[in-house]
């Protein structure tokens, strides 16, 4: 049988008893795409990365150019009937498109995850880790991205306008469209990431759930916040007592610092066992 991997000292490659059925499955041509292989060495991939960049920037940018073009115009009385054909119907659009997307992809993920994880080699597994950190670069981009469209104007738009309903604007492309976005992206990492990485088979990342605790945990605050601000508290400051409780999203991010360290650690330890394989099999020769 192969070999569990939650002692990191060991590898995860197929045991000679390991039925050829039950082995890793090849390389396909998606595969190739997402872990591509230079004269048998995995190598850093550079296409799906790209591919993420170019959806986000159409996503993010579209959207944020739509809000730029539209918000001054049609979005300062949500009383009038243009609020209604430029915002709220965007509203009612994109937040069950993301739910229904979240409900079908997470599911899919999970069914079709390998069976056989175990059998998986370590440079295969490598591979995997190099793809990780190549769409954590990407991600990070778009952190920035969302903090900088779409957090910063949603605070100066409500300094500068009257705060006549929940569904403002910069709401919506805040509260029911990047934020959602995020949610659901993580969701599909944390899937992904356990079960399709040997080293978290049958176990879970503490860093990476509270990561994706993060965003969950501040929609209490969400409704909070709303209502002191129909009610007692008109000015948006950043230290007001009702917007506490978003420092929890930010330090839910602080998780991905575990994470990586979980990650680097495993490298590390699949490196050593490559090489160690790899001079076997030149003194062999």
């Amino acid at each position: 049988m192969a070999t569990r991997v939650s002692n990191p000292s060991l590898s995860p490659y197929v045991d000679k008893e390991t039925p050829a059925s039950q082995q890793f499955a090849p390389s396909t041509g998606f595969d190739l795409f997402l872990y591509p292989v230079k004269n048998g060495i995995p190598q850093i991939p550079l296409k799906p990365p790209l591919v993420l960049m170019a959806i986000g920037i159409v996503l993010l940018g579209g959207y944020r150019w739509y809000m730029t073009s539209f918000a001054l115009i049609y979005g300062l009385d949500a009383f009038e009937p243009e609020f209604q054909t430029y915002f709220m119907n965007l509203l009612w659009i994109q937040l069950p498109l993301i739910i229904l997307f979240g409900l079908i992809s997470i599911p899919t993920l999970w069914f079709t995850r390998p069976k056989n994880i175990l059998t998986m080699t370590p440079l295969q597994e490598l591979s995997r880790y190099y793809l990780v950190f190549s769409i954590m670069m990407v991600a990070s981009v778009f952190v920035v991205m969302i903090l900088a469209l779409y957090a910063e104007s949603d605070a100066a738009w409500h300094q500068i306008t009257i705060r006549d309903t929940d569904f403002t604007p910069t709401h919506i492309s805040l509260f029911y469209y990047a934020i959602p976005i995020g949610v659901v992206s993580l969701a599909l990492a944390f899937v992904w990431l356990h079960t399709r990485l040997p080293d978290y088979y049958q176990r879970v990342s503490i860093p990476l759930l509270i990561v994706l605790s993060g965003p969950i945990l501040i929609m209490p605050n969400v409704g909070f916040n709303e209502w002191g601000h129909t009610f007692f508290y008109a000015e948006e400051l950043f230290a007001a007592p009702i917007h506490y409780g978003f420092v929890t999203l930010g330090w839910a991010l602080f998780g991905l610092g575990g994470f990586i360290i979980q990650a680097l650690s495993r490298v590390r330890t699949l490196t050593a066992i490559t090489k160690a394989e790899q001079e076997e099999n030149l003194k062999a020769a």
